[in-house]
């Protein structure tokens, strides 16, 4: 296989401690809105129901993670702001990209559970991915290997600007 150097993302496995929530769950999203490391967090924004993370591993330019404040594993267990407000925050965001990034369109996904695909199922978070016609190119196909145009840093900046 061939590889694409990307010393940026060796800072991301030298920190990997998992930190520790409530009840002895691992939650970096709980651990980064406890803390005041907004950027080293890739936390970009605090709302009054909701918070905006960059996805540290992500499937393209743009990857934001929206989590509702509280510690919940499933949509039931949530009403009214709780669950309004990150949606509220989804559609801030979607213009938001649309004018930073002009993607054609865009991928929302909530996944309940680890057998649904979550990678943190005790803390509900919706995956926001823009898309472009042709983002799926060789490079995933035969090389096993994604090309990002922007480190998460840089973007993290310009994105956090956008408030």
């Amino acid at each position: 296989m061939e590889r694409l150097w990307a010393p940026w993302r060796a800072g991301y496995v030298q920190k990997a401690s998992p930190p520790v929530a409530a009840g002895g769950v691992s939650c970096f999203i709980c651990e980064a809105l406890a803390g005041d490391h907004d950027r080293d967090n890739l936390l970009v924004w605090r709302f009054p129901h909701s918070a905006v993370f960059l996805n540290r591993y992500p499937y393209n330019n743009g990857h934001l993670l929206v989590v509702p404040l509280k510690h919940r594993a499933n949509l039931q267990d949530f009403e009214g702001e709780e669950l309004n407000g990150p949606l509220s925050t989804i559609s801030r965001l979607i213009t938001i990209l649309d004018v930073m990034l002009r993607p054609q369109g865009y991928n929302v996904g909530l996944n309940l559970g680890s057998a649904a695909g979550a990678g943190l199922p005790g803390h509900m978070h919706w995956h926001l991915v823009p898309r472009w016609d042709g983002d799926t190119n060789f490079m995933p196909v035969l090389g096993e290997t994604k090309v990002l145009i922007e480190s998460l840093h840089e973007f993290y900046d310009r994105l956090a600007g956008e408030l």
